[in-house]
């Protein structure tokens, strides 16, 4: 179970895109761990420099600040590279139906660049960031690769694109691509502000402050909170994967569902609080429920995730507690 016994050739070279964000940075850091060679390629539009700058001191790693949108930034940041993690992407499904522009400009073609700058460059594997959002409105659950449904809003549209080029560049062009759906990732560096923070950490950092968080519905609504460990996981096998995975969308999950109001009442009793929260209205665009059948990513990359959500949780509320001041 787990990453931390997998192995890679010393002389391999790996490019983490959107590196000093929340996944990227902690992928960096495993990698590292590991003995790897690092390149992180972020504009720090959403990433933060501090995610990576204790890394910079290392001889295996590089920061490049670039923008995925400019080619000729991704083929140099690529050449050499044996492997691409990229993760490089604007989140939040509310922020993209008000950016919907931006976010084809960022999500659609600043991946389509990437893409095509690993197949210049002869990149062994290609593994991207897709979003259980390309589920839409489709009722099964759990959540299985190929039941898809319409999508609501345009930011998983341009994860449903990514999904279709990487399974062209696996066709034509021979490309391994490995397409990782993320099930609401959670765990340390995680962003708890701003408006479009993500409802784990944002609840941590309200509540410790003394304030009232709001859910938005009833609380009913129902996800697959993965720990960062497993996404971690998820990308290194997929880097090990046989090139007969290439092409396909994986779910990466726990395999679990936690309703929201539940995971609110967890996180009080952990900080030893009783506080009652607000309700709003739905959030425009947001899926009802969601968890994965993990199956495919079982058989195919040999994704076992270690980390259930109470595991989780209890490793991410120790690490806010301790770098929330």
């Amino acid at each position: 179970m787990g990453y931390k016994n997998l192995r890679f050739d010393e002389s391999s070279v790996f490019l983490v895109t959107g590196g000093a964000g929340f996944i990227g940075s902690n992928l960096c850091e495993a990698l590292l761990e590991m003995g790897c060679r690092v390149r992180c390629l972020d504009n720090l539009s959403t990433g933060k420099y501090e995610n990576i700058e204790p890394f910079t001191e290392l001889e295996g790693f590089t920061f490049i600040k670039g923008d995925i949108r400019d080619m000729d930034t991704c083929l140099e940041a690529s050449g050499g590279v044996d492997y691409v993690l990229h993760q490089a992407a604007w989140g939040s499904v509310p922020r993209s139906i008000e950016m919907p522009l931006l976010y084809e400009e960022i999500n659609i073609r600043g991946t389509l660049n990437m893409m095509e700058a690993g197949r210049r460059n002869g990149v062994k594997k290609f593994v991207y960031a897709s979003s259980s959002s390309v589920y839409g409105d489709h009722p099964q659950l759990p959540k299985k690769e190929g039941a898809e449904g319409k999508v609501l809003s345009p930011y998983a549209l341009t994860k449903k694109v990514d999904e279709e080029y990487g399974r062209l560049y696996k066709e034509l062009y021979g490309l391994d691509t490995y397409g990782l759906r993320y099930f609401n990732v959670f765990g340390r560096r995680q962003d708890p502000d701003g408006a479009y923070a993500a409802v784990i950490p944002k609840f941590i950092r309200l509540l410790l402050n003394g304030e009232v968080p709001t859910i938005n519905g009833d609380g009913r609504q129902s996800r697959d909170f993965t720990y960062i460990d497993n996404v971690i996981e998820a990308n290194l096998k997929a880097c090990l994967a046989p090139s007969e995975a290439g092409g396909h969308a994986f779910n990466i999950g726990a395999g679990g569902r936690e309703y929201l109001i539940d995971v609110y009442r967890d996180l009080c009793r952990a900080l030893g609080l009783q506080t009652e929260p607000n309700f709003g209205p739905p959030r425009l665009g947001d899926i009802r429920d969601s968890n994965a059948d993990i199956t495919k990513a079982r058989e195919l990359l040999g994704y076992d995730p270690e980390y259930d959500f109470a595991r989780g949780i209890a490793l991410a509320i120790d690490w806010y507690k301790e770098n929330l001041k």
